[in-house]
């Protein structure tokens, strides 16, 4: 790769890093190709996209990115690094834990989650247990909603008792 095609790969990278606030890196290093091509095909399926990508690279995309917060990922490039984006917070942590099943790969080096950076594998739980964007707007609609239908329920029981004893 010249200097040219390594510039253009960092451009690329800093529009992907500044258009994402949920970034995942993870390592891949010890799988065989059948299970990173399984565990590829999983993101996939999930509509997450996975790059391994050189971290010299990556390590100079995060320092020209927006977001300075995300200077706090580079000590994670070590080693092979796949780089991971997704619309959903806790999704790849999810497909990351279910593929794993005992196995220590893929194993979480860091995540990037909405302003929130999750460093090393034993944040892995925290980051899957995380709740999206359309959970929380569920519980709150949930919330908001029942002490509406309590009161309905009141005024329903209200009104058939009244009719009873008009009756």
């Amino acid at each position: 790769m010249n200097k040219t095609e390594k510039t253009q790969v960092i451009e690329q990278l800093v529009e992907k890093l500044n258009a994402n606030d949920k970034i995942y890196l993870a390592d891949c290093s010890t799988l065989t190709v059948e299970k990173v091509n399984a565990f590829r095909k999983a993101c996939f399926d999930k509509k997450i996209s996975v790059q391994v990508i050189k971290n010299t690279l990556l390590k100079k995309a995060i320092e020209r990115a927006n977001d300075s917060k995300l200077a706090e990922l580079i000590p994670a490039l070590k080693g092979e690094t796949a780089l991971i984006f997704t619309d959903v917070s806790n999704a790849p942590a999810k497909v990351i834990k279910e593929f794993r099943k005992g196995d220590k790969k893929p194993a979480l080096k860091a995540a990037y989650v909405e302003q929130m950076v999750f460093m090393g594998d034993s944040q892995l739980d925290a980051v899957a247990n995380l709740k999206s964007k359309n959970e929380l707007i569920a519980d709150v609609i949930a919330l908001l909603q029942s002490p509406i239908q309590r009161v309905i329920g009141g005024l329903e029981n209200k009104v058939g008792k009244t009719e009873d004893v008009a009756a």
